[in-house]
């Protein structure tokens, strides 16, 4: 039987690749892998590694443990009753929480047990999730008088306002069910089948053109937060650009010739 780890020395983010998939593991499990400042340091340099790499074309993050991830680090929030030194915490973690979105490859969130606080926000700005069916989520930061206001600005943009606000007022986790029913997962399956279910996304995602994954998730998250003529002349235009790359033209042979796609790499 292995020893456990030293978390003094252990790092906080584990990370393995294989056929073209990267897991990334928080790896702070006896305290449900907080948010600490070390912690985002560390899911940064990996974010921005695997950015770096185009031999990857989907990330997966997991977690040691128990659960995903409780959020910030309170103990270390208390520690420093310093101004300067809470905003750059945040700024840290609100330039991660970006960097999920504007990563070229595709981020999954394997959530089992607690996602809540800057945990349940580190979901929300995945571009998908699978939880398991055990799993909770919450904004429980009224709980111990500090408003989730960071995490509200990526749940709010999955679930809605009254959906967000009935989490952020009442400090009470939902279920894994209404979680998916109120649009923050994707599937919900039994911890066991949890690897399973994002195979059979992963699989899709790597049959597809990395470059066409690439720039419509760019486009995607441009686009989305624009006023509607806005977003529908943006869209148009890197459409319109699209149907004239390789990828697109032998794509659509492809299909007229009813066979499969050699995509470029």
């Amino acid at each position: 039987m292995n020893a456990p780890l030293d978390p003094a020395v252990a790092p906080y983010v584990l990370s393995h690749t294989d056929a073209g998939v990267c897991t990334l593991t928080l790896n702070r499990a006896e305290r449900y892998n907080p948010l600490s400042r070390a912690m985002i340091a560390a899911l940064q340099d990996e974010v921005a590694r695997v950015a770096a790499e185009p031999s990857i074309r989907c990330v997966v993050l997991a977690a040691e443990g128990k659960g995903f991830c409780a959020g910030h680090d309170l103990k270390e929030l208390q520690a420093h009753a310093d101004l300067a030194w809470q905003q750059e915490l945040f700024a840290a973690c609100n330039a991660l929480m970006l960097s999920l979105t504007t990563l070229p490859q595709p981020v999954i969130a394997r959530v089992h047990g607690i996602a809540t606080a800057a945990g349940c926000q580190l979901v929300s700005m995945c571009d998908l999730a699978v939880a398991a069916e055990s799993a909770r989520f919450g904004l429980p930061g009224v709980n111990v008088g500090v408003f989730c206001t960071t995490p509200a600005v990526g749940v709010a943009r999955n679930v809605g306002r009254k959906r967000t606000m009935e989490m952020l007022l009442t400090g009470e986790s939902i279920d894994a069910a209404t979680a998916l029913a109120w649009g923050l997962v994707n599937r919900v399956v039994a911890a066991q089948d949890l690897d399973a279910a994002i195979a059979a996304f992963t699989r899709g995602i790597i049959a597809r053109s990395a470059q066409v994954i690439a720039k419509g998730k760019e486009a995607f998250y441009r686009q989305v937060d624009l006023g509607l003529a806005a977003a529908y002349d943006f869209a148009g235009g890197v459409m319109a650009c699209s149907l004239l790359q390789a990828d697109a033209d032998e794509g659509i042979a492809a299909f007229v010739a009813k066979r499969a796609p050699q995509w470029r790499r």
